[in-house]
């Protein structure tokens, strides 16, 4: 499972983790991912959906529609 959003675009940032000694190594910030199962009413059919943590709670606040149409309107199929 890739780590973006589908909803937000988040995908992984990227930096150095910093020791004690201050050597660097290269490391990965991952995006909270999580799969969720949204009922979609007007195509009366169930969708999945890859999204962050940030983006279940904006489809709480804007609804499953407005959120599917912000996510064809990038250009990604659902």
């Amino acid at each position: 499972m890739s780590a973006h959003c589908q909803l937000t675009g988040r995908k992984p940032g990227f930096g150095k983790t910093v020791s004690h000694s201050h050597r660097r190594t290269p490391r990965r910030f991952d995006p909270n991912i999580q799969r969720k199962r949204y009922w979609l009413e007007s195509e009366g059919r169930h969708i999945r959906l890859t999204l962050s943590a940030r983006a279940v709670k904006t489809i709480d606040a804007i609804g499953i529609e407005a959120a599917v149409a912000r996510i064809r309107a990038r250009g990604e199929k659902v």
